[in-house]
């Protein structure tokens, strides 16, 4: 089945555009269209789609306050926001609203496309030239310990487990991860899946959330845990 997707913006030359590159994939099918998030959430009621591609800065409601009702609900469709803006207050208000991933609209269509993939198989895509800086910036924001269910949480993880987290809570890919702990990709992909289930979270951009939340990282990357580097502990 093909993957179904919503375009949400108030540009229709816009849609348009990004509907004809939509339309050429064999594994994909725009399904429906909205002008603004509110349309967007009505034509949710009774249209099944599989990932919504957001705008941002849309009239009667945007992207984000869409976003964050759109994933509220059972069952609700992944969100991939594209803007114009690379601006670190929409990525970070976004993801934190329940979204997936984060691009900019001039993306190469290729990176927009394996983007859609990603967020559709359950991973979370952030615009390289935002990651980094998103993290730095907004992460002191965040409590420096979580609420103690959410640290007792944590102490599901095995060892490997942690390391795994505190990686992706840097912006590292599966396959980055692999390389650092001499692990096959297959492997690390089998732990994010555990980690995921132990701590009930949805994807990769939660996980980076509660990382900082908890701080197990901290802001500019580095472990909570002391000078161990990661990969030198035991595999479990």
């Amino acid at each position: 089945m093909p993957i179904r997707l919503m375009l949400v913006d108030d540009q229709a030359l816009l849609r348009a555009g990004f509907r004809m590159v939509l339309a050429a994939q064999p594994d994909m099918e725009v399904v429906a269209q909205a002008g603004d998030g509110a349309e967007a959430i009505d034509i949710l009621r009774s249209t099944a789609v599989d990932v919504v591609l957001m705008d941002v800065r849309m009239p009667k409601l945007d992207g984000v306050e869409a976003t964050r009702r759109i994933c509220a609900r059972p069952g609700a469709p992944k969100v991939l926001i594209l803007t114009t803006f690379d601006l670190d207050e929409y990525a970070f208000s976004g993801l934190k609203a329940g979204a997936s991933g984060f691009m900019l609209k001039d993306v190469p269509p290729a990176e927009l496309l394996s983007a859609i993939r990603a967020v559709h198989s359950g991973d979370a895509v952030v615009a390289p030239s935002t990651t980094r800086r998103l993290l730095d910036r907004f992460s002191p924001m965040l409590p420096a310990t979580g609420s103690e269910p959410r640290n007792v949480a944590l102490d599901r993880l095995t060892e490997r487990e942690r390391e795994v987290m505190m990686l992706v809570a840097q912006g590292l890919s599966n396959g980055e991860i692999a390389a650092r702990l001499v692990l096959s990709e297959a492997t690390v992909k089998t732990h994010v899946g555990r980690i995921l289930t132990k701590l009930s979270l949805r994807d990769r951009v939660q996980v980076v959330v509660l990382a900082y939340e908890t701080g197990l990282v901290r802001a500019g990357g580095g472990g909570a845990q002391g000078g161990r580097a990661p990969g030198t502990g035991p595999g479990h």
